[in-house]
């Protein structure tokens, strides 16, 4: 009874220990590939797949996302003989995982090698100077063979990389000093630039401050000629008023003796005030009367006047 339970313990946990190895569970972004009697079968996709057990069997687990290699550094002779080490970086897919676990047995030693191989190749027709301003180019070469020659084996090379590029010590030495003479040699450019601008700056300020203090002594210039002009305008206005005054107020004056009915005497006597005048300075005009007949006549009466006062 014993041995019969023990027997169909072992039964059932045989049956189940198959069914458990009979049922395997591929990943996101995984497949497996499943060879039936060390055939190719079938390749699994992910979540669960059912096999037959002690029948089909898991070759490997691959894994389809972008993966990525850094080559360690590889010797590398340019076209003008000088020996660089270079390591790359290789971003690789696996796109066909049947070709990727039967084509080639062992991927990543095979990019490895082509990868180093082809370096050699493009930059051994370049000189030192183009490889190391040419990573572009370099990269872009690199990865067009790199995919061509990985396509039959299901891979598919995404970017290709110079991680580093290290020339020997010497000519790192040498790279150092003419880029440090290229700096000063742009500093010293730009001082004298700067310099340069500065001068002309300041020519330009002295320019325009002499041009702007010539203006102002030619404006305060017109401006007092201008004024002066003004003044003796008016200066020559105020003296022509003023003798235009001074004949209209003798004319006024005469006006009103003679319709007063002044005779000669007062006017002689007028006359005599106004030569008086003369006589001290006091008076810068004398109008003579156009008849000197008249004149005479004036005297007559002034003589005629102070006799009169005599005989009083």
């Amino acid at each position: 009874m014993f041995l019969n339970i023990l027997v169909n313990f072992i039964l059932v946990l045989f049956v189940i220990i198959i069914a458990f190895s009979s049922i395997k569970i591929i990943r996101q972004a995984t497949v497996g590939i499943v060879e039936r009697l060390g055939k190719y079968h079938r390749t699994a996709e992910q979540g669960i797949n059912v096999i037959i057990p002690f029948i089909d069997k898991f070759r490997a687990i691959i894994d389809m996302r972008e993966q990525v290699i850094d080559f360690p550094p590889q010797p590398v002779i340019t076209k003008d003989n000088v020996t660089m080490m270079i390591d790359t970086v290789v971003y690789y897919q696996v796109t066909d995982a049947f070709r990727y676990t039967y084509e080639i047995a062992n991927a990543i030693l095979a990019i490895e090698n082509l990868t180093a191989t082809t370096l050699r190749n493009i930059v051994g027709d370049l000189e030192l100077d183009e490889t190391l301003t040419s990573r572009d180019l370099v990269n872009t070469k690199l990865r067009a063979i790199l995919d061509e020659a990985t396509d039959k084996w299901g891979i598919k090379v995404n970017r290709v990389e110079l991680k580093n590029i290290l020339p020997p010590q010497d000519i790192q030495n040498a790279m150092e000093k003419q880029m440090r003479a290229e700096r000063e040699k742009r500093e010293a450019i730009l001082i004298a630039e700067g310099q340069k601008t500065a001068a002309i700056l300041e020519a330009e300020g002295r320019k325009q401050s002499a041009i702007l203090n010539a203006e102002a002594v030619k404006e305060a210039e017109v401006r007092e000629a201008e004024g002066s002009r003004q003044a003796q305008i008016l200066k020559a206005e105020g003296e022509a008023q003023a003798i235009l005054s001074v004949q209209k107020a003798f004319a006024d004056s005469l006006v009103m003796i003679k319709e007063a009915g002044a005779d000669d005497k007062v006017l002689a006597l007028k006359t005599l005030e106004t030569l008086k005048k003369v006589g001290d300075g006091q008076a810068t005009k004398l109008f003579i009367p156009s008849d000197l007949a008249g004149l005479g006549g004036v005297f007559a009466a002034l003589k005629e006047t102070v006799t009169d006062k005599k005989a009083e």
